[in-house]
C-alpha cells in the first residue's frame, strides 16, 4: 500500500533523467558529448555501489562514464597533476572525487584543483562560493536534491519559512544558501542551538542532515510541514542486522507532516539524478565558453 505522506525520490529521479537525456541528445547532435571521470584514490569497497548508481545514471541519459581507481602511494602533488591534465582535456566534461580518500591526500585541497566548470559534484569552495551570489546551476549535489523535493511538495518557495538542522560545508551550509536564493527564510540549527524542537515547530519545511538517528521527532514538527531527511545511518536491530535509517523517526513524522522523504528511496536517487544535471550543465557552460571544437 502506498503511503502518501512518503515523498520517495524515485519519480523526481526519473523526471530529472528525462531531462537531461533530452539535453544530452539535443547536445550530441552538433558537438562530440566528453565523458564524466570517477575517482577512486585507494581500495573502498563500501563506495562501489555510489560508482554503480552514478554509471547507471549516467548509460541513462547517454554521458559517457569512466571508472578510474588511483593507488594510494600517489602523493597530494600527483594527483594534483592529473586532475590538472582533466581540467585541460576537452574530453573531460566533469571529474567526481569518491570520499574517502586514502593515505595523507587533503580530500578539500584536492577538490579546490578541479576546475569549477569541471566540479560536476559541486564541492569545491569556488562551486559553492557560487551560491552566495545565486549561481546555483553547479551546486552540490546532495542539498539540490533536498532543494528539488521541497518543490516537489508544491510549496512555493517564496518566503517559505524553512528550518536547516545541520551546518556542514557540503549540505547544510549551501542548501540554506541556496533556499535563500529562492526566496525562502531560512534558520539554520546545529549542535550549539539550545533547542532545535522551538525553530522545527515553526517551519514549513524541514531538512535535516546531522547523522543521528531518530533526531527529528513527531512532536518537533508543524502539522502539514515537508521533511526532509537527508541523513544516512546504519544501526543495528535486536536480531543483529544492520538496516539504514535516516535522522527522522518516520513513522511519527508521517502522522504530523504533509510530506517526509524515506530513508533509503528519498533524497539519494535524486542525488544521483542532480549529478546528471549538472554534468550536462557543465558541458553546456565549457561550450559557451569555446572550451570545445
Amino acid at each position: 500500500m502506498n503511503d502518501h505522506h512518503l515523498l520517495k525520490g524515485a519519480p523526481v529521479r526519473e523526471r530529472i533523467l528525462r531531462e537531461v537525456a533530452e539535453r544530452v541528445r539535443q547536445a550530441k547532435s552538433t558537438h562530440t558529448l566528453g565523458r564524466l571521470v570517477s575517482i577512486c584514490i585507494g581500495e573502498h569497497p563500501e563506495v562501489a555501489v555510489y560508482i554503480r548508481n552514478q554509471a547507471k545514471a549516467a548509460a541513462e541519459v547517454g554521458i559517457p562514464f569512466e571508472e578510474q581507481k588511483w593507488p594510494d602511494q600517489l602523493t597530494q602533488e600527483e594527483c594534483k597533476a592529473r586532475i590538472g591534465a582533466m581540467n585541460d582535456d576537452p574530453g573531460v566534461i566533469g571529474v567526481i572525487l569518491q570520499r574517502p580518500v586514502s593515505g595523507d591526500i587533503n580530500v578539500r585541497s584536492l577538490q579546490s584543483a578541479i576546475h569549477p566548470l569541471k566540479d560536476v559534484e559541486g564541492m569545491s569552495p569556488a562551486s559553492i562560493g557560487n551560491i552566495v551570489y545565486n549561481d546555483l546551476a553547479l551546486a552540490p549535489c546532495t542539498a539540490a536534491a533536498s532543494v528539488e523535493l521541497i518543490k516537489e511538495t508544491g510549496l512555493e518557495l517564496n518566503g517559505l519559512e524553512v528550518v536547516m538542522i545541520g551546518h556542514s560545508e557540503i549540505v547544510g551550509k549551501p542548501a540554506a544558501m541556496m533556499l535563500m536564493a529562492e526566496g525562502a527564510t531560512v534558520t539554520v540549527c546545529h549542535h550549539m542551538t539550545r533547542s532545535v524542537a522551538i525553530h522545527s515547530r515553526r517551519a514549513d519545511a524541514v531538512l535535516v542532515a546531522v547523522g543521528k538517528p531518530g533526531l527529528l521527532r513527531g512532536n518537533m514538527v508543524k502539522p502539514g510541514a515537508a521533511v526532509i531527511d537527508i541523513g544516512i545511518n546504519q544501526v543495528q536491530d535486536e536480531d543483529g542486522n544492520i538496516r539504514i535509517v535516516g535522522d527522522v523517526a518516520t513513522d511519527e513524522v508521517k502522522e504530523v507532516a504533509g510530506w517526509v522523504t524515506p530513508v533509503p528511496g528519498g533524497v539519494g536517487p535524486v542525488t544521483v539524478a542532480m549529478l546528471m544535471r549538472n554534468a550536462i550543465t557543465a558541458h553546456e557552460r565549457q561550450l559557451k565558453l569555446g572550451w570545445l571544437d
